[in-house]
């Protein structure tokens, strides 16, 4: 009843991510999560996370193309799939992440270096549906660049034009937004914007952020917008409306 959340990343020098995904989705709530790694991982892996399940890798370290049918399996048994980074920098690794988005019908959240690979080519996340990037100010700069938005999204917009651009922005592409600009993080889901001050000591945000709003999200997948803003607000405690 509370979801079941699939969680993607990691490569032969790290998985913090992931690890940390399955962490913090487990005192989230939600009902059942697992967590997938390249088999390069696989000694390493059981001597620090007592879970998880393996796919094949290339040479370097990183999933293979020949992951996609263990991704398949384990996207099908799961209601929501986090893409949570520390995938590594691998032509193989983004063929795969590729086919495996076109097929990929649950609630997709991809984090970190998971949305790296789509930033210089966005039409695919742009146009999936379903969607959620929790993604640094620098990558949404990027996809928007690469996709010709209308209005650039600049470092110096005030906190009215952001607003204004990411509710066009959303209106324009099937995706939620999820990012941080200045002081603040901004939900923007099918033209609503909210806004949630992030606390002074809290610089690391991603990852967990993207676990809240995964778990909300697959738990109430009928409203994106609300369910999205509330993972945030759970994380940050105070929340101002915009």
């Amino acid at each position: 009843m509370a979801g079941k959340l699939l969680i993607i990343g990691g490569n032969t020098y790290g998985f913090a991510a992931p690890a940390e995904a399955y962490q913090e989705a487990v005192k989230a709530g939600v009902g059942s999560a697992r967590v997938l790694l390249p088999d390069s991982l696989r000694h390493t892996v059981g001597k620090v996370l007592d879970v998880g399940d393996f796919a094949p890798s290339t040479p370097s370290g990183s999933f293979s193309q020949k992951a996609l049918g263990e991704f398949m399996t384990q996207g099908a048994w799961a209601d929501g799939v986090l893409l949570a980074g520390d995938l590594g920098h691998n032509s193989e690794t983004a063929i795969l992440l590729e086919k495996f988005v076109d097929s990929c019908m649950d609630t997709l959240t991809l984090t970190k270096d998971a949305a790296d690979y789509f930033t210089a080519t966005p039409s695919r996340l742009l146009t999936h549906g379903n969607t959620t990037l929790v993604i640094s100010f620098a990558q949404l700069q990027r996809m928007a660049s690469a996709a010709r938005f209308t209005h650039p999204f600049l470092f110096e917009l005030g906190i009215l034009q952001l607003v204004e651009r990411l509710h066009q922005f959303t209106l324009d592409y099937k995706v939620y937004i999820v990012v941080k600009h200045g002081p603040n993080i901004f939900v923007a889901a099918e033209g609503q914007v909210s806004s949630t001050r992030l606390p002074e000591d809290m610089e690391i945000w991603r990852v967990r952020t993207a676990v809240l709003a995964s778990v909300w999200w697959l738990q109430n997948p009928g409203k994106p917008f609300e369910a999205l803003t509330t993972g945030v607000y759970n994380l940050l405690h105070t929340s101002t409306s915009v």
